[in-house]
């Protein structure tokens, strides 16, 4: 698990991601195209002083074969937090799916999903964390118990 300090930075960054988000939408308002959203919550995470990578490409590792399969992060901002942007009817599980996929490929563990196409952007958005502990060490930490499982790697949302 991270440091406290570590935390409180990835809080900080992902509130500030949450407001600037909140921003933009309160001046463009459901409609426009996701790359315009993005093009402006960019530019005001930039203003913060945050760095913001757009359209990162995430290749895969697959058997020690690095494949270019043309996945894309939408935004990566300070190296950890992935910002996916979405400007569609409502959220699908498959959109949580692809946020799930980019934090396992990226090494990144929280990341947001915004969707922009709703009246309140509060109700479009999902904070996603990707832990790297086991079903079993989820369930034991919940618990409070010491148990230890082998296992893929389980997902929090």
């Amino acid at each position: 698990m991270k440091g406290d300090g570590s935390l409180d930075k990835t809080n900080t960054i992902t509130g500030a991601i949450i407001g600037d988000a909140i921003a933009v939408h309160r001046e463009l308002g459901p409609g426009p195209l996701e790359s315009t959203y993005e093009a402006c919550l960019s530019l005001l995470l930039s203003r913060r002083g945050l760095t913001v990578e757009r359209q990162v490409p995430m290749p895969l590792v697959f058997r020690g074969e690095q494949l270019d399969c043309a996945y894309r992060l939408d935004l990566l901002v300070e190296r950890a937090v992935v910002v996916e942007l979405k400007t569609v009817t409502q959220l699908a599980p498959v959109h949580l799916s692809q946020i799930m996929t980019y934090l396992r490929f990226s090494g990144c563990e929280v990341g947001l999903l915004l969707n922009f196409n709703v009246a309140r952007l509060t109700d479009g958005l999902r904070r996603v964390v990707h832990t790297r502990r086991t079903p079993v060490e989820n369930a034991a930490a919940i618990a409070g118990s010491s148990a230890v499982g082998t296992g893929p790697a389980a997902d929090q949302v």
